[in-house]
């Protein structure tokens, strides 16, 4: 048998070799390499096959504005095939709506105009195919994992998706999608290898001119059909607008069309009469100090009473304490903004009382507008009459920018998931809610006024599991045949149960409390499960539910409320008036032109020129602190054979050890203890330990303590928590 013998590299030669290297071998080099490449392009277009194909070649190219139509419209069919889930629904989509068909293979032929700036013509017909094919791929995708098809807003939030992607993909499914990543990436460095080149002159005048031309005649296109109603420039359902508009205007619209448009009539004068000179901006109540409420908001993740289903029963009552409070208090169907996901936007929309209607199609102004501007709310009218405002959220601090949001909101306190010790979790990992309930009486006790407390919660979130995951649910799920969606289901409502079951044990917390207080309970949308309105009492799938605990004797009053219009039916109620968007819904409810003049108010605050604020808006920078509680501090033990074990108090996975500004490899025990198993010290050595976020976003420093003779030395007044240096930077980690 023949012997194979290995061939040691001379490493020390190839070494010598590149040390003796000039400029005139690699000159050299690279001319060697251009000229094999032209000869083998020579030999590629003197074969017998190409030599064929050139009377092939020049027709295509003498036609090619036709072949590009052509393509454009079966990329247009492809990628509907695919975000529809099906070749027979793209049919009936390109063949009953054939205008919005056309023109959305209009754009797509618009992006095909730039290949006549390029020689790789066929590199870069198919570097644009991939695109618009790839887009395709993401919303169908993404539709099998929730309602809300891709848009522009998902890229805002990019790195959200890549943080959280194991609770939306498993295994395989990440594998297969590095696979087929990496496999587009050798393809298209092949195509550009062997794809051939255009042998013709380029013009790049009249190509560029074309270009404006295509881009152009879009535009008056563009304006045809939105006049003749082909496409909308409103999504009243993002889901239901992709199925009617078709997946390339719905998302370039998604792109394009953010903020807050002028309205009509946008004048100074407009708006001193809107404001009823001054009335807007004050901020008054009828009620004492002492008799000010606590007034705790509370937003379930995905929950719906789902005793509203009508195609399925439970073995027993989900959420008891729940419906104990929609009998005994002011309850009813919460109008909400999105279906499946979502959640910032039903938080946008309580938190400032401002309509999503008027913003773009799929926007969420938690990553547009408040991301990086003051906004307006309800903690900014409260802390005008002496609240202490807090956040809460038992997720991630730059989960939909929150921390940025809240802090451009006028939160003095922000506590999220990297200050909480999360020891119960659900079985596809969301924290369970019952570690809120403590972090709520910790953030009312940060101040002896009133507090207003916003809680977002995270347990309901999906993806909902086709498997049984839960070995002997609490409650069963009956009247559903398809095993994987009855699983879905029981999934989804044992976690409205444990979510209830948090619900009872706030109540009691806050009777405990012996204070005048007001909770708000309602849900931000529906979860993912494909509901249709015949499937709900309701027979609307924008109705989740609130009801309005309190024990300072307010009447029982049930009916149903949009988000936008929650914060002044309960501060008007309260007998508070103050906020300037929530006093005008106190105002002008139910008048003459009130969501138009709603529409003028919005953007006056956020686009406009503020008239309303008279020059002194309510808030022009955050002061939000981090966390509640601060990290200390007590010893830090050598272990046996190397590192440290470092004591404190308040410590959570997400707390990280600094020595001297560097990170060290650390590994959290329980909230008393870490262990540092790599760490060397030496006396004068700084220890700090940080609270650190998704992307190292280090949200709250701790005193500075020095290690010296095996003792540390805190140096008081070194905390780092009120200079946000989180504040400025660009986390983006759903």
């Amino acid at each position: 048998m023949k012997k194979f013998q290995l061939k040691k590299p001379d490493i020390k030669g190839k070494i010598r070799k590149i040390r003796n290297l000039k400029k005139e071998d690699v000159i050299a080099y690279w001319k060697g390499r251009h000229e094999r490449r032209e000869r083998i392009l020579e030999a590629r277009r003197n074969s017998a096959f190409a030599k064929k194909m050139q009377p092939v070649y020049a027709f295509m190219n003498r036609f090619s504005l036709i072949f590009h139509a052509l393509l454009a419209c079966i990329i247009n069919f492809t990628i509907e095939a695919i975000s529809r889930h099906s070749l027979a629904a793209a049919w009936n989509y390109m063949t009953g709506t054939p205008l919005v068909f056309l023109y959305n293979a209009f754009m797509i032929f618009v992006t095909f105009s730039i290949v006549y700036l390029f020689k790789r013509r066929i590199f870069v017909r198919i570097i644009i195919s991939a695109l618009w094919i790839i887009l395709g791929i993401a919303n169908g995708y993404i539709l099998l994992k929730r309602v809300t098809p891709f848009n522009a807003q998902d890229l805002k939030i990019a790195g959200d998706g890549i943080a959280l992607i194991n609770n939306y993909c498993n295994g395989f499914e990440v594998v297969v999608i590095a696979i087929g990543a990496a496999a587009l990436v050798v393809w298209l460095v092949s195509m550009w290898r062997r794809g051939g080149q255009y042998t013709g002159k380029i013009h790049h005048v009249a190509s560029l001119l074309g270009i404006v031309v295509c881009c152009i005649l879009y535009t008056f296109v563009t304006n045809a059909a939105i006049d003749k109603r082909v496409v909308s420039t409103y999504f009243g359902n993002i889901a239901f607008a992709y199925e009617d508009y078709g997946l390339p205007y719905c998302f370039s619209a998604s792109l394009f069309n953010t903020g807050i448009s002028e309205p009509n009539g946008y004048t100074k004068k407009k708006m001193a009469k809107i404001n009823k000179n001054g009335e807007l901006n004050k901020s008054t109540t009828s009620r004492s100090s002492d008799e000010l409420p606590n007034i705790i908001v509370v937003q379930l993740e995905s929950y719906f009473d789902v005793a509203n289903a009508e195609f399925f029963t439970t073995s027993e009552d989900a959420c008891p304490n729940l419906h104990n409070l929609y009998q005994n208090y002011s309850s009813g169907y919460f109008k909400v903004p999105s279906v499946g996901a979502g959640t910032a936007n039903t938080e946008f929309e309580v938190l400032t009382g401002m309509n999503l209607r008027y913003f773009g199609p799929g926007e969420y102004p938690y990553k547009t507008y408040s991301k990086k501007h003051p906004t307006e709310s309800a903690a900014t009218a409260l802390a005008a009459l002496g609240y202490g405002t807090h956040a809460l959220h038992d997720n991630t601090g730059n989960f939909y920018s929150r921390a940025n949001v809240f802090n451009n909101m006028g939160f003095d306190t922000f506590t999220s998931k990297e200050f909480m010790n999360v020891l119960q979790t659900t079985e596809n990992g969301w924290a369970k809610d019952e570690i809120l309930t403590q972090h709520i009486m910790e953030a009312m006790d940060t101040s002896d006024q009133e507090d207003f407390v916003f809680t977002v919660s995270v347990q309901g979130h999906g993806n909902y599991p086709e498997t049984q995951l839960i070995e002997n649910p609490k409650i069963k799920v009956e009247g559903i045949e398809d095993e994987a969606l009855k699983n879905k289901w029981e999934y989804y409502v044992n976690q409205v149960y444990e979510m209830d079951q948090f619900v009872g044990d706030l109540i009691k917390a806050v009777e405990a409390r012996k204070e005048p207080s007001v909770v708000v309970f309602y849900g931000d949308h529906l979860p993912t499960m494909g509901l249709k309105a015949e499937d709900l009492k309701s027979r609307y799938l924008y109705n989740t539910n609130y009801v309005i605990w309190d024990n300072v004797g307010l009447q029982k009053q049930d009916k149903n409320i949009p988000a936008y219009q929650l914060m002044s039916e309960i501060l008007n109620r309260l007998d508070i008036h103050s906020g300037t968007v929530f006093n005008y819904h106190q105002q002008r409810k139910g008048t003459k032109n009130y969501l138009s003049d709603l529409e003028l108010l919005q953007y006056d605050i956020l686009y406009g020129k503020q008239y309303v604020y008279n020059n002194h808006p309510p808030i022009t920078e955050g002061h939000m602190v981090m966390g509640i509680r601060d990290v200390s501090l007590s010893s830090i033990v050598p272990q046996l054979s190397s590192g440290y074990s470092l004591y404190g108090e308040n410590f959570t996975k997400y707390s990280r050890v600094y020595v001297n500004g560097e990170k060290q490899k650390s590994s959290f025990l329980n909230n008393t203890r870490i262990n540092l198993s790599e760490t060397e010290l030496q006396d004068g050595d700084v220890i700090q330990v940080g609270q650190v976020g998704s992307s190292d976003t280090i949200f709250r420093m701790s005193d500075k303590y020095i290690y010296q003779n095996g003792q540390l030395v805190k140096q008081e007044g070194t905390a780092t928590d009120k200079d946000k240096s989180w504040v400025d930077q660009e986390y983006d980690v759903k």
